[in-house]
């Protein structure tokens, strides 16, 4: 299965269990480019290919691990098997200055591990920040530590306690009193959970591609967001197709299909998702098996979580909070709706809360990874340091 079934915006959390199955059956493939017919390879030809192809690759690994090694007197680089909730789970940590605070990113998909591809776009982080990325239960290498038979213990309260159980370890590893954390996507429900239940752990909790009501709402608000936004442009295509399918709920995946195919372009996210794949094959320490075990995170992940979700909505999640709370929200997030997760934060209690709409959509935090470091740092860094 490709990776653009089952990234964090198209398995997406919000879509109904039922039609999941049944959209992922009739997923078809888009009609080839038309391009002039290549050469017929003999598999020895494409054997030595791909030979060639693999040592340009690990070229690049060695080149970007020595551009982007930590070397700082204080600095920290760790990649490692964490026990959390009774099964080992895979953590890195980098950051320039041990001293700086500690930020936990749980990753979205739900499967969908951000550790195989983001060593460029979080580097500049490391200057402010010891970062944590973590592949959460049933994704990434921690499936593959595990395998499939762990599938029973995907739940979504499993796994806010492996987080919990995550940040105590971090802070008695990095001498920390507490850390911060952002929640991307599917990551958004752990975050606003652990917040919740460990609040004494935390400095603040920033989420972006926010959850922040029941996927029935989300669906509705998103289309109509669409709508308004292919009228806008005047892209008589898009809304054919959006006029043609109606608003949510639908009863196959091909209504589905149709908004995420429009989230895609309307947020150029397109070019991004492939870019990871690129991104993931010149990452240092990882390879083409990584690329595969992030797949099969997504489709186990996306089995067991999503029917999970179907009844969350603002109260599940949490209205009252004992600390800070932050949503970066893309300006124009079709996917997890931008105006639904500004109305999410107006209903929350906080000591302090911020919605911040930036640049971009559901993978601003990524797509615009610079200005998110600076809002984090604006406001967010500071209630860290200052303790």
């Amino acid at each position: 299965m490709t990776r653009t079934v089952f990234v964090c915006f198209l398995a997406m959390f919000t879509l109904a269990p039922a039609t999941l199955g049944q959209a992922v059956k009739e997923q078809q493939p888009p009609a080839p480019l038309q391009a002039p017919a290549a050469p017929a390879s003999t598999p020895q030809a494409m054997d030595s290919e791909y030979r060639k192809f693999d040592e340009m690759l690990t070229f690049l690994r060695a080149r970007n691990a020595k551009q982007y090694v930590i070397t700082s007197p204080k600095g920290i680089d760790e990649s490692t098997y964490v026990t959390l909730g009774g099964i080992e789970q895979w953590v890195t940590v980098r950051g320039e200055d041990r001293d700086n605070p500690v930020l936990l990113l749980l990753h979205g998909g739900p499967g969908d591990v951000t550790n195989p591809w983001s060593f460029m776009l979080f580097a500049p982080w490391e200057k402010h920040f010891t970062v944590v990325q973590w592949d959460e239960r049933g994704a990434g290498r921690t499936l593959r530590k595990n395998g499939p038979g762990i599938a029973p213990t995907i739940t979504i309260d499993r796994m806010v306690q492996d987080g919990i159980e995550l940040a105590e370890y971090l802070r008695k590893r990095l001498h920390k009193e507490k850390i911060i954390f952002v929640g991307h996507s599917f990551g958004s429900i752990l975050g606003v959970k652990m917040a919740r239940a460990k609040p004494e752990f935390f400095y603040a909790y920033v989420g972006t591609g926010q959850v922040s009501d029941s996927p029935v709402k989300n669906y509705a608000a998103t289309y109509e967001a669409l709508l308004k936004k292919a009228k806008a442009l005047g892209d008589p295509r898009a809304i054919e197709e959006l006029n043609r399918i109606g608003p949510p709920p639908y009863s196959s995946g091909e209504g589905y299909r149709v908004q995420w195919k429009w989230a895609n372009a309307f947020e150029g996210a397109n070019a991004f998702i492939y870019a990871t794949l690129g991104l993931a094959l010149v990452t240092p320490g990882y390879s083409v098996q990584d690329i595969n075990d992030s797949g099969d995170g997504q489709m186990l992940s996306a089995e067991r979580l999503v029917p999970q979700t179907q009844s969350i909505g603002p109260a599940e999640l949490g209205l009252e909070f004992s600390i800070p709370v932050f949503v970066f929200q893309g300006e124009e997030d079709f996917t997890t709706s931008t105006a639904l997760a500004q109305h999410y934060v107006a209903s929350v209690k906080a000591p302090r809360k911020e919605f911040v709409a930036i640049k971009g959509g559901h993978f601003a935090v990524f797509m615009h990874s610079d200005q998110f470091l600076q809002e984090l740092l604006t406001r967010v860094r500071p209630l860290a340091v200052s303790h």
